[in-house]
Parts: structure tokens; sequence; C-alpha cells
């Protein structure tokens, strides 16, 4: 389907302003406890409307269709970029501390300065140009839909990688997030290498398994306060991550709402 003005508006009116161009930026695999994050950064052209019918938010696409919208948004677009966070820096940093860090280095990978960036939901600091946060950014703007297709495919086509490697995981399916099958998994076979070991389920699975984090591994506030997490079985492999806090995420949220 063609989306409406309101979908392109944004992007259009900064451009007639200009404040372009105007990178749309997205991730994707925030909420997985496996593989990698991967945010990315997109510029397109105001007037594409017409030759990208499809382009909505990639979690409402079909796999099929996330293939479609992929090669038309890297055939039309301006500029973009790809950047993969493993999950070892996850470990080490936090999810929300990677997730605003991967935005910043995705911007500073687009082959040119763009003139304003729209980031779906944090406030991002740091940024080589003027931004803003759309609440809901990757359904309300073209850009940052473009950006959360890119970096969906990009990360399910890992994932699909990682299973050959790892095939008791069955990250082909899952990619990687909390599903029932994901859990029995781990707590058959402990965690693997491209787990996400500072999280609680992960940091479980591990300590019933007796395993060893394969990298330093900062667990976040979350983990520490889940009486489920054998915190001792796994020291002194871990430590205390208050920058992944809950909390520390939602105080960064915010933005304009666009609907």
């Amino acid at each position: 389907m063609v989306r409406g003005d309101l979908f392109w508006g944004l992007q259009g009116a900064l451009d007639r302003r200009g404040l372009g161009p105007v990178a749309g930026v997205d991730e994707a695999g925030r909420g997985a406890c496996a593989g990698p994050l991967v945010v990315a950064a997109c510029v397109l052209r105001s007037g594409d409307a017409a030759r990208l019918p499809e382009l909505t938010d990639s979690k409402v696409l079909t796999a099929k269709a996330r293939d479609r919208v992929y090669d038309r948004v890297v055939q039309r677009a301006l500029d973009y970029s790809v950047i993969v966070i493993s999950a070892a820096e996850v470990d080490l940093f936090g999810i929300h501390v990677m997730n605003l860090e991967g935005m910043r280095r995705a911007v500073s990978a687009l082959r040119s300065t763009p003139g304003y960036v729209l980031t779906d939901g944090f406030r991002v600091s740091g940024l080589p140009a003027p931004s803003v946060p759309v609440i809901k950014g990757d359904k309300a703007v073209a850009c940052v839909a473009a950006a959360s297709v890119l970096a969906k495919v990009t990360r399910d086509r890992i994932m699909g990688d990682l299973h050959d490697v790892h095939p008791h995981y069955g990250f082909d399916v899952h990619k990687g997030y909390s599903t029932t099958e994901h859990s029995a998994a781990l707590t058959t076979h402990g965690p693997s290498p491209v787990h996400r070991w500072s999280y609680a389920n992960v940091a479980t699975a591990a300590a019933a398994h007796r395993a060893r984090p394969p990298h330093p591994v900062v667990l976040t506030v979350a983990a520490l306060e889940n009486p489920s997490v054998p915190i001792r079985a796994l020291s002194p492999y871990v430590g205390n991550n208050e920058r992944s806090a809950a909390g520390v995420a939602a105080e960064s949220r915010g933005g304009a709402r666009i609907s």
C-alpha cells in the first residue's frame, strides 16, 4: 500500500526548510537474548512514496515482503549504513548504552553527514547533526521505517547463519528472542557463545550448566535483582551494569508523536 502524506511529511517539511538530507535511524534485536544488535541509518528521496509502496514498519511485514522492501530501499536510497554490534559488546556495556552508540555509529557511517536525524523513540546525544526522536518512528516516518527494514533483514540473515553454527537453539525461527522453544533449548544445552550472558535467563542457564562466559559480562540491574539468577555461581566473571537498567532506558524515551 502507498502510505499517506503524513508518512513522508516530516521528512518533506525538513527538506523544504533546507534541513535535509534527513536520515532515519532504527534498530533490530534490542529485545533478543542472543545474537547481535543491528542498527541502520537511511536517507530516502522525498518524492519516492510511489516507488516504495510496501514500505512500513519491518515488524508488520512478512519475511518475503521485508526482503522485497529491503532490495528496493537499497536500490532507491540516497544513502544508508548498517552497523552490527556483537553480543559481547552488549554484555559489557548494556543494551541501552549500545543501542544509542549503534545509532551514533550508523549515522557516522553514512557517506555524507545528514542535515537532520530522526531516531525511533530514543533521544541520542553526540550525533553529527540536529536530531529528534519520534515515538513509534518506524510506523510514522518513511526513512525510519526504511532503516527498520534494513536492520531487521540484516539481523535475520545473521541469525540464519548462526543457526548453521549452533543448530540446537532454533535461531533461524525465533531469531534469538525468548520463546518457549528457545528457553527449552537454553535449559537443555546451556548458552552458546553468541547468547547475551548478561541477561537473566541466559545467566541462569549458564549457572545451571556451570558454564563460564566466553567474554567479559556485566549483568543488567534486572538480572542482579532477579532472585532466580545465582550471582555467586557466576562470580567473579560478572559485574553490575547500572547503565543498562530499565530506568535509564525509560528516562531516555521521548520525542514527537506522529499520528
